[in-house]
C-alpha cells in the first residue's frame, strides 16, 4: 500500500514539535507507567496502612481508577475510596508517587469519614433491593421512549453523599450578601446506597447525554446532570486564511488524518470526519487533491464534501492540530489523555447545529455549521471541547454544581490559551502574553457578539463575576464565570478604577490594581492544579487551595506567583485579599 504523510500549505515544512516540560521540569510523557497489578497493589498497601491514623475502620478500601504521566518521573495516580467494596461517590484521592512507586504527595476529596461503626459514624448496608436494570429503567423516564442509545446504558453501584451547606463557625452571623467563599462548607448529610446511571442517547437528533443517580433501594430518582459538555449556544481555514494541515495520502487519496499526533484511537491518528447532518461521526473525510475547502461559510443545504462543505474540516484541523501542539509543546501532555491517545472531530453535525460538545464515549468532538452562529470550528472553541478530555482523563470534574462550573472554567481557559498560541505561530515551549481575545466564540458569532467575557463574565447578562451561596445552582456555563475572571486577573491584573470591566470590589490590599504574572505562568499553575490535584468534588474554596498549592511547587512559597493566586481568587470573593509584597 502506498502511503505518505503530505502537509497542505504553501511552504511543505514540517511543522515543530519540540518537546519540554512543566515548568523547568523534565516532559511529562517520560514518566513509567504504573501497569502492574503488584505496583497498583502496592500503593494500596501504603494508603491503606494511614487508615487507623484517620480514623477509618477496615470496612475502607482503596481502589485505583486512572493513573496518567507526572513530571520528574513521577505518575499521577487516581484512587477511589471505597467501603465495604462500594465506591463513594467524589470520594477520591490524587497521589503522586516516584519512580519507585513511593508516595510523594496525596490531595483527597474525603467524604467517606461518617462511614462506619461506633461513635457518631453510620454503617450502611451495601446490598441493593433493585438490579441495576430497574434503575436503568428508573433513569431513561427523562429520556424518553423516543431515543436512540449511542452506547448502551450502564448502572455502577456507589454510595451517593448527599451534601448539604454549612456556614463555619465564625460566620455564623454573617448576613448572606457578606458570606465569601472559605464561610462555607460542603459536609455530608447523610447516605443513599444508589446506582450512577449513564445514558448518552439521540433524541430527534440532539444529544441527551445525562448521569442520573437513583437509589438502589427503592429506584427514585435522587439526582441528575447533563453529561453534554458544550460551547453553548442560543452561535481555505474559514477564520485563519490558508493554513497548514496534516493529512495522509493512501492509494492516491488524501484523508485528512494526522498520522504526526496521536496514535491509535478509533481511526489510528487524528482525524476529521464527516457526520453528513447526522448524529454519528461517519467517515474520514477524502479528496483527490491536496487542496481543502474555500474559505466560506458552509451553504446550508449544500454538498458537506465539495470545497464548500470541505471549510468546516480544515477549521476542525486546524483547531485540533494547535491544540495538541500547545499541549505538548508546553505542557509536555500527549493528546487528551496524556498518553498520546488519538482523538477524532466529527464535522457537519445535524442540520444548521448552533453547538459544538465532547462526548465522553468516544473521548471526541462534534461541531455544528451553525445558524445563528458561522461553523463552530475556531480556535478557542475546538480548544475548549479539547480542554473537556484533558479534564475528563485527569480530575473528571462533576459536571454539576460548583465542580461543574470550574469544568467549563477550565476548557474555556485552555480554549483561550490555544487561541494565543495558534496566533504566535504555533510554536515555542511558552504561552505568549498575547494574542487571545479573552472573550469565547467571538469569531463563531454572526453579530460578533461572544458567548462568554473572561474579564467580566456578567457582561452576558447571566453569569456572575464572584462567588455567591447560589453560584450552584446556575447552568455550568454561567457558574464558570467567576473562576474564569480569576484566570484573566491572575494572568493579566486588574484595574483599580471602579468603572473598569476589570475592577473588583473584593481587591482591598494593596495595590489596589493586582499584578498578573502572565498568560505561561498562570496555565501552568492552572494545568498543574486540574492535573494532579483537584479531584472531581473540587469546588470554588477547594479550587483556591490547591490552586496556591500547585504556585507554592512551581515557584516557591511566598512567591509572587502565589500571592498573585490568592489575590485573584479574592478577587472573586474566595478567600482572604493580602498585599502583594509581604
Amino acid at each position: 500500500m502506498n502511503m505518505r504523510k503530505t502537509l497542505l500549505a504553501a511552504s511543505l515544512g514540517a511543522i515543530s514539535l519540540s518537546l519540554c516540560g512543566w515548568a523547568a521540569a523534565a516532559p511529562m510523557m517520560s514518566a513509567p507507567q504504573l501497569q502492574s497489578k503488584q505496583a497498583a497493589a502496592s500503593l494500596v498497601s501504603q494508603l491503606s496502612k494511614q487508615l487507623a491514623s484517620r480514623g477509618l475502620d477496615a470496612n475502607h478500601g482503596f481502589a485505583v481508577k486512572v493513573q496518567h504521566p507526572g513530571v520528574q518521573g513521577t505518575q499521577v495516580v487516581r484512587v477511589q475510596h471505597t467501603y465495604k467494596g462500594v465506591p463513594v461517590f467524589g470520594s477520591e484521592s490524587v497521589v503522586v508517587v516516584d519512580g519507585t512507586g513511593h508516595i510523594v504527595s496525596e490531595s483527597a476529596s474525603d467524604r467517606r469519614s461518617q462511614l462506619g461503626k461506633g461513635g457518631a459514624a453510620v454503617d450502611i448496608d451495601v446490598k441493593p433491593s433493585i438490579s441495576s436494570k430497574a434503575a436503568i429503567d428508573a433513569a431513561l423516564v427523562s429520556v424518553g421512549p423516543s431515543a436512540t442509545h449511542l452506547a448502551p446504558p450502564s448502572a455502577d453501584l456507589i454510595i451517593f453523599p448527599v451534601m448539604k451547606t454549612e456556614r463555619v463557625p465564625a460566620a455564623l452571623n454573617k448576613p448572606e450578601s457578606e458570606l465569601n467563599a472559605l464561610d462555607v462548607q460542603d459536609v455530608v448529610d447523610h447516605y443513599e446506597l444508589a446506582y450512577l446511571v449513564h445514558t448518552r442517547a439521540v433524541v430527534a437528533d440532539r444529544p441527551v447525554y445525562r448521569d442520573t443517580v437513583v437509589n438502589a433501594k427503592d429506584a427514585h430518582v435522587i439526582d441528575q446532570w447533563n453529561m453534554l459538555q458544550t460551547v453553548i449556544g442560543v452561535g481555505k481555514s474559514q477564520y485563519n486564511g490558508e493554513v497548514p494541515i496534516s493529512t495522509t495520502l493512501v492509494n492516491g487519496t488524501y484523508q485528512m488524518k494526522d498520522s504526526t499526533r496521536g496514535k491509535g484511537g478509533a481511526y489510528g491518528a487524528m482525524a476529521i470526519t464527516n457526520a453528513n447532518h447526522g448524529s454519528s461521526a461517519g467517515l474520514i473525510y477524502t479528496n483527490s487533491t491536496n487542496t481543502w475547502g474555500d474559505g466560506k461559510q458552509y451553504i446550508e443545504g449544500g454538498s458537506t464534501t465539495n470545497a464548500n462543505g470541505q471549510t468546516a474540516a480544515v477549521n476542525a484541523m486546524w483547531g485540533l492540530m494547535n491544540t495538541y501542539d500547545t499541549l505538548k509543546n508546553v505542557m509536555g501532555w500527549l493528546s487528551l489523555d496524556g498518553h498520546d491517545t488519538a482523538t477524532y472531530i466529527a464535522a457537519h453535525v445535524n442540520t444548521a447545529y448552533d453547538n459544538a460538545y465532547y462526548s465522553d464515549t468516544c473521548r471526541c468532538m462534534f461541531i455544528g455549521d451553525g445558524s445563528m452562529f458561522y461553523s463552530l470550528g475556531s480556535n478557542d472553541v475546538i480548544g475548549h471541547e479539547m480542554g473537556h478530555g484533558v479534564t475528563a482523563a485527569t480530575s473528571n470534574l462533576t459536571y454539576s454544581g460548583e465542580s461543574g462550573g470550574l469544568n467549563e472554567s477550565s476548557s474555556d481557559i485552555n480554549g483561550e490559551v490555544v487561541e494565543a498560541y495558534a496566533r504566535a505561530g504555533g510554536k515555542g515551549d511558552t504561552v505568549p502574553l498575547t494574542g487571545n481575545d479573552w472573550v469565547m466564540g467571538k469569531e463563531i458569532s454572526k453579530n460578533g457578539t461572544p458567548l462568554r467575557w473572561m474579564y467580566k463574565p456578567s457582561k452576558d447578562g447571566s453569569s456572575p463575576d464572584a462567588w455567591s451561596t447560589s453560584i450552584k445552582r446556575l447552568d455550568v456555563h454561567y457558574s464558570s464565570g467567576p473562576n474564569n475572571r480569576m484566570f484573566y486577573f491572575l494572568s493579566q491584573g486588574s484595574n483599580a478604577d471602579k468603572n473598569s470591566d476589570q475592577y473588583s470590589k473584593y481587591l482591598v490590599k494593596n495595590p489596589g490594581a493586582m499584578s498578573g504574572i502572565g498568560l505561561d505562568k498562570a496555565y501552568r499553575i492552572w494545568f498543574k492544579a486540574n492535573t494532579t490535584k483537584f479531584t472531581s468534588s473540587t469546588n470554588y474554596a477547594d479550587a483556591r487551595n490547591k490552586m496556591i498549592e500547585a504556585a507554592e511547587e512551581l515557584y516557591g512559597k511566598g512567591s509572587k506567583e502565589a500571592i498573585a493566586v490568592q489575590r485573584a481568587y479574592a478577587a472573586i470573593n474566595v478567600g482572604a485579599d493580602v498585599d502583594e509584597s509581604q
